[in-house]
């Protein structure tokens, strides 16, 4: 069990200890405070060192007051911050700018006060003076410009307007809020900072080490964002890269990836930075011939070695190609995919679970050309087999998880340029009619509209949609018809698949309760007589050409397009070479 050191303290016996040496590791996002949270903070402090604005009300023996805890461990003589860097920094800021405010000041008070934050901001040495060339705090932060001018105002007690970082704007409000106090209250001006060193309480979490820390912080923190797997792969890449003198290339080059993995990536867990090293992951893994089922944690994946695997000059490149590549899926863009192959990426994209992703990425990696481009005939043919794949799959096969046994296996295949061909888990036709024929396709599992998506886009007609345009399950006999005139002689056909569509939301919302009659002008679209506008139809090529040629859809219809759909997925299967052969 990993031990702790905890022991609360006031921000002197803190801030004032001669082994105290914070460093805000180069992993920590950068600081963020605002006048806001500045203007919160003095509030708070001035109403717990003042109390009803009356100085006579506080009792300096037993007055408390509880600033958080401080989450941090011991890296070669520093204490490497985890948690606490935003509050811990504005306290360094609030009270520096006490002490230049102090240092014009020449009577005893203010004198001793003035040694107190001394000893608060800088080392000392044994004798209790400050060496005012050491601070007692560092930063390191890697994507952060201004974090020299943090340290710069602590060292000279100066900022300009010229300097405009988060840290000026804190540290120029802290100085007004400072001379408006001494101006309205100057008797009680010396009390103000010894009240908030001498009353007010941290509690520093020391850890063993870095994994502690940051177990705890998760724990603790339920207010700002802990930090992520990719801040701490940010801080290897970032000491990897400035060894090779290109610091601020990479971080000009990490910002981008940011912004473009923030825009494209919306995972359920983790960052969208998390997400792009997740996917990178499983092709690292292939590449090592790793096909165990059970997936180690990202950054355990990623530590092993020293992160070794991080010092490799072409990962961080391949993650920003990865990334680009994923843009392109994102945007359907026709510069790098074909219509058709655009096609079968909008169907993955309803597919019921995301493992396809990690399938693709390694596929991709694996395949690209120097421009980023891929092979049509040979991707398209891959998109086809990982559908017909997949969706069986989790028709005979429920949960994500079981779908890895075959999927890291071909990972493997497809790094060492074998044929994706899944020749062990090739489908059985009498039990595959037997497991679609006893599923029960209800709205509520991601098969059934997998399985529509699947059937939209087998129409050669269907043209390409937009992955921002809202689908929903129609039931095209609708359940309020059952309801009202029961027609049905199996109830059991209302749910199934020969029953159901893909249909934009905005329509959806506006047919799902009429006959198919009135449905109709839905599907085809329809001149509001109020507004004389055009509401645009469906572009669902099946239901345009249903309402094209029905003119009511029965139970036989219903039963007709069922076998159709189910008939047409086993030959789909056929196709892609995975059906038993008896």
């Amino acid at each position: 069990m990993s031990k702790l050191n905890i022991d609360q303290q006031t921000i002197k016996e803190l801030f004032s200890n001669k082994k105290t040496d914070f460093l805000i590791p180069d992993y920590q996002r950068p600081y963020a405070w605002g006048e806001k949270e500045c203007q919160t903070l003095w509030d708070d402090l001035h109403s717990f060192a003042f109390p009803d604005n009356d100085c006579d009300k506080f009792d300096s023996e037993s007055e408390e007051y509880f600033l958080g805890p401080i989450v941090m461990f011991k890296n070669e003589g520093k204490m490497e911050i985890i948690d606490g860097q935003q509050r811990l920094t504005t306290l360094m800021l609030l009270l520096r700018a006490f002490y230049e405010k102090y240092g014009s000041m020449k009577n005893d008070k203010a004198v001793k006060t003035a040694k107190f934050i001394e000893q608060c901001i800088w080392k000392t040495d044994e004798y209790g003076d400050s060496d005012k060339t050491v601070l007692k705090i560092n930063s390191e932060v890697a994507t952060e410009k201004e974090k020299d001018e943090f340290l710069n105002i602590l060292e000279t007690g100066k900022a300009t307007q010229a300097n405009e970082s988060n840290y000026a704007v804190n540290y120029r409000f802290f100085q007004a809020k400072i001379a408006e106090f001494l101006n309205e209250s100057p008797d009680w001006f010396s009390l103000f900072p010894l009240r908030i060193m001498q009353n007010c309480i941290l509690l520093p979490i020391e850890a063993e080490s870095q994994d502690t820390a940051l177990r705890i912080f998760s724990t603790l923190n339920d207010r700002g964002k802990p930090l992520s797997d990719s801040d701490i792969f940010k801080a290897q890449l970032y000491k990897y890269y400035g060894g090779r003198g290109e610091k601020d290339a990479f971080i000009a080059k990490w910002k981008d990836l940011e912004a473009l993995c923030d825009s494209i990536f919306r995972p359920q867990s983790g960052t969208p930075m998390d997400e792009i090293f997740t996917r990178y992951m499983y092709f690292a893994r292939a590449k090592q011939g790793n096909t165990s089922t059970t997936t180690e944690a990202l950054r355990k994946f990623y530590e092993k070695n020293g992160y070794a695997l991080l010092k490799n000059e072409t990962v961080f490149a391949d993650l920003i190609d990865l990334a680009n590549f994923w843009r392109d899926v994102d945007t359907q863009s026709t510069d790098r995919f074909s219509d058709r192959v655009l096609r079968r990426l909008f169907v993955l994209n309803y597919a019921p679970n995301g493992m396809w992703t990690y399938f693709v990425t390694v596929y991709y990696l694996a395949n690209r050309r120097k421009d980023g481009t891929l092979e049509d005939d040979t991707f398209f043919s891959f998109l086809n087999k990982t559908i017909a794949f997949v969706w069986a799959y989790a028709l005979t096969n429920p949960g994500v998880n079981a779908l890895r046994t075959p999927l890291f296996a071909e990972m493997t295949n497809i790094v060492n340029n074998r044929p994706v061909t899944f020749s062990k888990f090739h489908f059985d036709v009498p039990q595959l009619q037997s497991a679609m024929n006893n599923y029960v396709f209800s709205n509520n599992r991601a098969i059934t509209k997998s399985m529509l998506t699947w059937w939209a886009f087998q129409n050669t007609a269907q043209e390409l949609l937009s992955l921002e345009r809202v689908l929903e399950i129609e039931h095209i006999f609708s359940r309020s018809r059952q309801e009202k005139a029961p027609s049905l002689s199996n109830v059991q056909n209302l749910e199934s698949l020969g029953n159901k569509s893909l249909l934009e939301k905005r329509i959806n919302i506006r047919a799902s309760d009429y006959k198919f009659a009135d449905k109709l002008k839905y599907y085809n679209g329809y001149i509001n007589t109020r507004t004389k506008q055009m509401k645009e139809g469906t572009k669902i090529k099946e239901l345009q050409d249903i309402a094209a040629i029905f003119n009511d859809f029965t139970e036989v219809d219903i039963v007709t397009r069922d076998a159709k759909i189910k008939q047409g997925f086993i030959a789909f299967l056929d196709g892609n070479g995975l059906l038993k052969k008896s």
